[in-house]
């Protein structure tokens, strides 16, 4: 796989160009928007490692109820902001993503972009509520061969791992695919849509 993606992407013409300038807010990913249909007005979201929210501010943007966490202060301010200026509601969170996490409850939608922790998967399932759904992409390690972004093991996934990282969740949709970011860049990145079960009702004695 890693060879035809980058003879795709030695092949390709120009893209689109998308640059958010200040006080605008980011694209969120294509994955994102193919499932947007899946936020409804109501919608309780976790945007989980959310750096400035981009996906969280998606969702409010849909009448989602978002809750946003990150350990980057920073990054919590700017999408804080960009909130406000868009007359959008939040619930920024600053959490040590690599340390205890505090109570969050579950969610009809957890979203997780461009953010891998093997060991702390499980317990980003369980943020899911169920019936919910977890919107889940990152980067393959084909990525590291495209000469940007994450180069360690611990943050590239092999081709077929995201499937089985979600179990026992069921995957709706999934991907692995190479797309552009903007005119000279491309990234190589695994998808997936997964529905946690809804629990079967006890047996009546």
């Amino acid at each position: 796989m890693a060879a035809s993606l980058l003879s795709a992407a030695r092949t390709k013409g120009e893209v689109l160009v998308s640059i958010a300038p200040a006080g605008r807010i980011a694209r969120p990913s294509t994955w994102f928007t193919w499932h947007e249909y899946l936020i409804r007005p109501g919608t309780r979201v976790l945007d989980f490692a959310c750096g400035e929210g981009r996906h969280g501010l998606a969702a409010a943007a849909r009448g989602a109820s978002v809750v946003a966490v990150d350990r980057d202060g920073a990054a919590l301010e700017t999408g804080r902001e960009l909130a406000e200026a868009h007359g959008l509601t939040i619930d920024w969170r600053v959490v040590d993503l690599e340390g205890p996490w505090p109570a969050l409850g579950t969610f009809d939608a957890v979203l997780m972009f461009n953010y891998l922790d093997r060991a702390r998967v499980p317990q980003v399932l369980e943020l899911v509520a169920p019936g919910g759904v977890l919107l889940m992409e990152t980067y393959l390690v084909t990525q590291r061969q495209l000469g940007w972004g994450p180069s360690r093991d611990d943050h590239l996934l092999a081709p077929g791992e995201l499937a089985r990282l979600v179990a026992p969740l069921r995957v709706m949709h999934g991907r692995e695919v190479l797309e552009p970011v903007d005119v000279e860049r491309w990234r190589a990145v695994a998808s997936i849509v997964a529905e946690q079960r809804a629990r079967e009702p006890l047996p009546e004695r």
